[in-house]
């Protein structure tokens, strides 16, 4: 662990006009709040928080920074408040450890929620001031670093998928290359364990047997640019086990398949010199066609800039070999820190990067947890193409992305009124993937809007968040419009006019924001008819026929052929409804119901069959329809009034898909009996709103 006064000196050699007091006393702070706290490998707590300023001043870092980097735990683990901390060190280090700051363990929410809140607290926050995410990757690199020492397997495990999930993408992103190959190595070796010790044994076992193999090619190289005149720094190394192990992965590949595990990097004086170093090794060594890459004509989007080759060296040998300048490879290296370094003298680069723009437009656009993590990996982690618009604008994308992909890249209204696409003059469709140097020009429309087939083939979380939003919410107008037709025809059915008071106290009795929540509700079937009825005039559903048929959450579904006291279940195979001749199959304690005619029995031997009939007390059971709906106005709200006409609740809809000519839906409905079902099918084949019905 660093002392105080080396933490200082380091500061001090890179940066004279530091403030040392302050220095000081953050190291001071942080040593008094953490006291007797002790990590999980026994060491004091306060030695991460020194390590990771440590780290800081490995990148040159501002001294903001670095006392940011001792303060960062302590409002989190200790009594310190961010009052506390800008009264000691000043509004800009108070801001950049509430930026750093986690948020408090939400015990009841689910594990992906909680990644994801983080995660959205820790975006906005880099947003504003990218020296939040230096200091938060210095962290997580430091606590990779010691995950060992934590005894519980689950916990490493959990950890080390969260930092190959987000932390290791975000440090490639920015551009901190060395930060993102440690903390796949480290993650690497908890997530896979057997993989991580067999690839490290056999690069091992390789260095062993090739003794200075990788010294003796890089001054090979040396030698014969040196010989064309150009002074060179060369360097090679072993690839990383992780990316071999990828690599094996992706090519479905063993170990001794891979040929080109090792790497070799080329630093030259000039950009001029990069190209002079590049012909010259291809005149020398034989190309591998396709693995050429100028990443200094065009960056990438967090400016890493270098040349990438591969070569055939002796003994039919592959290497990958890097060409860059010396600025260029020490901005590749540590990317947006090498900007933050003290002697920019306060200029600071622009927070909102483009992809970090997108992320903040997700953070809005993403409904839940799961979407919100899944945008945000597609955003952060994947290789790019380069595309430009008609006017020469140009557009960083993922591989594999589409015109759709492009015109959300440009603008979200652009991408949501797109029809149509040219690529390079000529008319593609729209799920045409886009390659290096596309000119792409959007066709928009007048009254369009995005579609949801469009998910099958976009691959930009941008693109995905907002076709996701757009169908959403032309859902909810949708259920909202039913709904209001339904309500309309309660109300018209009640003994009383139905005045504001009355629908404001049944908006609080059913406990419904406004208006809008309870047609919605109506619409998707999460308030039934009657509900509505006895919210709107308490007392007024009493007088319903029998033969309305309203299911309440426990009404009893009873069968015969068990013994007392077996618990069994209905089969969502098959969702079997009393009028079907039923069976039951054993599934450890529990008895499946199943229809005499579902497919699933037949993968089970007729001596495994329990013989069973629905008891007579039984009123109802939910049976599973397949519609397909013309794709036109009305057509849902017509097949909601042939359920409601036909007194069957909706307990379950869901879309399954939609193109430009039809919806297709999953329906489940509570009826009384198999006649019952029948005679909604046939119902729903007599109707003009729909194309095709089936029960499931």
């Amino acid at each position: 662990m660093l002392r105080q006064y080396e933490l200082v000196e380091r500061v001090k050699s890179y940066d004279p006009d530091a403030d040392e007091a302050m220095l000081n006393r953050a190291y001071v702070y942080t040593v008094q709040k953490h006291g007797t706290q002790k990590r999980a490998s026994g060491d004091p707590y306060f030695s991460h928080p020194v390590e990771v300023a440590g780290l800081m001043t490995d990148l040159k870092l501002d001294q903001e920074t670095i006392v940011t980097a001792l303060l960062h735990d302590t409002v989190e683990d200790t009594l310190a408040t961010i009052d506390d901390i800008e009264r000691n060190f000043g509004a800009d280090v108070a801001r950049l450890v509430d930026g750093v700051t986690k948020l408090s363990k939400i015990e009841q929410m689910a594990e992906n929620e909680r990644a994801a809140e983080n995660l959205r607290k820790f975006l906005l926050a880099m947003s504003e001031d990218l020296r939040v995410l230096l200091v938060k990757l210095a962290d997580r690199l430091h606590n990779m670093r010691t995950l060992h020492f934590i005894s519980k397997p689950e916990k490493r495990r959990r950890i080390a998928r969260e930092t190959m999930d987000i932390y290791a993408p975000l440090a490639e992103r920015v551009g901190m290359y060395e930060y993102m190959r440690e903390m796949q190595l480290l993650a690497f070796e908890q997530l896979e364990p057997e993989a991580y010790g067999t690839i490290t044994g056999r690069l091992a076992q390789i260095r062993s047997q090739e003794g200075g193999q990788v010294d003796d090619i890089a001054w090979a190289i040396k030698q014969t640019l040196s010989e064309a005149g150009l002074n060179v720094e060369v360097s090679g190394r072993e690839k990383h086990p992780y990316s071999i192990w990828k690599k094996m992965a992706e090519r479905h590949v063993s170990f001794e398949q891979i040929t080109d595990i090792m790497a070799f990097r080329v630093i030259t004086d000039t950009a001029e010199d990069c190209y002079r170093a590049l012909g010259v090794l291809h005149r020398t060594w034989s190309m591998i066609p396709g693995r050429f890459k100028d990443y200094i004509s065009t960056p990438k989007s967090n400016g890493y800039r270098s040349l990438h080759t591969a070569l055939v060296f002796e003994n039919s040998m592959r290497m990958e070999v890097q060409i860059r300048t010396g600025e260029m490879h020490r901005t590749n290296e540590f990317g947006l820190a090498a900007h933050w370094a003290y002697k920019q003298g306060g200029a600071t680069p622009d927070g909102q990067v483009g992809w970090l723009r997108d992320l903040i437009e997700i953070l809005d656009t993403a409904q839940d947890a799961e979407e919100l993590l899944e945008h945000a990996k597609l955003a952060m982690y994947q290789d790019r193409i380069f595309a430009f618009t008609p006017k020469g604008a140009l557009y960083q994308l993922p591989k594999g992305a589409t015109p759709v992909d492009f015109a959300f890249a440009v603008h979200t209204d652009l991408g949501g009124t797109a029809v149509g696409a040219k690529i390079n003059g000529r008319h593609m469709p729209l799920r045409t993937p886009l390659s290096n140097g596309d000119i792409v020009e959007i066709i928009k429309g007048n009254d369009t809007e995005p579609q949801l087939h469009w998910l099958s083939f976009v691959v930009t979380g941008k693109a995905r968040a907002a076709i996701r939003r757009s169908v959403r919410m032309k859902e909810r107008d949708e259920m909202v419009r039913i709904g209001g037709e339904i309500y309309d025809s309660v109300v018209a059915r009640l003994p009383q006019k139905i005045g504001t008071k009355a629908r404001n106290a049944a908006l609080k009795r059913l406990d419904m924001a406004d208006e809008a929540a309870m047609l919605l509700a109506i619409g998707e079937a999460r308030l039934s008819e009657k509900e509505l009825m006895e919210a709107l005039v308490p007392g007024s559903a009493a007088d319903l026929p029998d033969d309305s048929f309203w299911h309440s959450p426990e009404r009893a579904v009873r069968v015969r052929g068990l013994k007392k006291g077996t618990a069994f279940e209905l089969s969502t195979c098959c969702h079997p409804v009393p009028g079907d001749r039923i069976v039951g199959l054993r599934a450890g304690k529990t008895v499946c119901v199943h229809a005499i005619d579902c497919l699933d029995l037949a993968k089970n031997t007729s001596e495994q069959w329990i013989d069973l009939q629905w008891d007579p007390t039984t009123d109802g059971a939910t049976g599973r329809l397949k519609v397909m709906l013309y794709n036109r106005m009305g057509t849902l709200s017509e097949m909601t009034g042939l359920f409601s006409a036909h007194h069957a609740n909706i307990a379950n809809l869901s879309l399954q898909s939609r193109d430009e000519l039809f919806g297709n839906y999953e329906v489940d409905i509570e009826v009384r009996d198999l006649a019952h079902l029948t005679r909604i099918v046939s119902a729903l084949r007599a109707s003009d709103a729909v194309a095709q019905a089936e029960r499931v």
